[in-house]
C-alpha cells in the first residue's frame, strides 16, 4: 500500500524544507503552491516533491485539490508549518506495511510550538485531527477557513505528535487571527447566522476561561497566558464582525 503526502504552500521558503524532510518516507509528495514569490517551489522541487502551481481558491478547496491530484488513495495531509515526528512516522510506516487495516482514517494529536516551547494544555492541545485517510472514503469539508476532514467509516487514533510551528512572531499571530476572524464572520453570515451583543461580550471571556482555567492553560506559563489572550481577542473580533454584518454595516 502506497502513501502520498499532500501539502499546500504560499511563501513558505523558510519552513518547507523541514516539512518535506519529515514526510520523506512517503511514496509521493505533492506540493500545491499558490504562486509563491519566494523560493518555495524551487526548494520543494529540489527535494523531490511534485509541485503544482495553482490559483488560490481557499483553504478547503486547495487541500481537496491536492488529495485529488495524488497518485495513491491513502493520503497524509500537512500544512507547510507542520512536521511529522519520528514516533508518528514509525506508527504510519507500520500501518502502511499492514495495508492500513481496519479504519478509513486515522487521527493524530497536533502540538503547537509557541515561542520556543510546545503548549501542552489549554484550548490548543491535544488538537486531534484526521490527517491520514483513504481519499476514496473521505476528504476536506466545511468552510474555506477552518476546514476539516471527514471520512465514511471508523477512525483510528495514533499517539505520535504532529508538530505545529505556526506563528513566526506575536504580530504574525495577531494578524493571522484577525484575518481568520474576518473570514469566519463573513462565512457565518453567509450561512444565515446572526448575533447580538451578548455573544460579543461573553463568548471571548468563556473561551479564555475554558482554555486558561478549566483546561489548565495557565500551567504553560506566560506562553499559555499570551496564547489564550490572543485567542479570546480572535473570538471577540469574529462575533463583532458578525454583529456588524447582522446590522447591514461593513465589518
Amino acid at each position: 500500500m502506497k502513501l502520498t503526502a499532500c501539502i499546500i504552500t504560499y511563501n513558505e521558503a523558510d519552513r518547507i524544507e523541514s516539512c518535506l524532510r519529515s514526510v520523506s518516507f512517503c511514496d509521493e509528495i505533492i506540493v500545491v503552491d499558490s504562486h509563491s514569490t519566494d523560493a518555495t517551489r524551487q526548494i520543494a522541487g529540489s527535494l523531490g516533491a511534485r509541485v503544482i502551481e495553482r490559483d488560490w481558491p481557499g483553504y478547503r478547496s486547495q487541500k481537496q485539490f491536492a488529495i485529488e491530484s495524488a497518485s495513491h488513495d491513502w493520503v497524509l495531509c500537512l500544512d507547510a508549518d507542520e512536521r511529522v515526528t519520528g514516533e508518528l512516522r514509525q506508527e504510519i510506516e507500520t500501518l502502511r506495511g499492514r495495508g492500513f487495516p481496519a479504519h478509513a482514517g486515522w487521527s493524530v494529536p497536533r502540538i503547537t510550538d509557541y515561542f520556543g516551547r510546545f503548549l501542552r494544555r489549554g484550548n490548543t492541545y491535544p488538537d486531534r485531527l484526521i490527517r491520514l485517510f483513504d481519499r476514496r472514503r473521505g476528504g476536506w469539508i466545511g468552510e474555506e477557513i477552518h476546514e476539516n476532514t471527514r471520512v465514511s467509516g471508523t477512525v483510528g487514533r495514533l499517539s505520535g505528535h504532529l508538530e505545529h510551528f505556526s506563528y513566526r512572531s506575536l504580530t504574525d499571530h495577531h494578524n493571522r487571527m484577525a484575518r481568520y476572524a474576518d473570514l469566519m464572520a463573513r462565512a457565518s453570515y453567509a450561512r444565515g447566522k446572526r448575533c447580538g451583543l451578548l455573544k460579543v461580550l461573553f463568548n471571548p471571556q468563556w473561551r479564555f476561561f475554558r482554555g486558561y482555567v478549566l483546561r489548565l492553560g495557565f500551567l504553560d506559563g506566560w506562553r499559555g497566558l499570551v496564547f489564550h489572550l490572543v485567542e479570546a481577542n480572535y473570538v471577540r473580533r469574529k462575533y463583532l464582525g458578525l454583529y456588524f454584518l447582522s446590522r447591514g454595516l461593513p465589518p
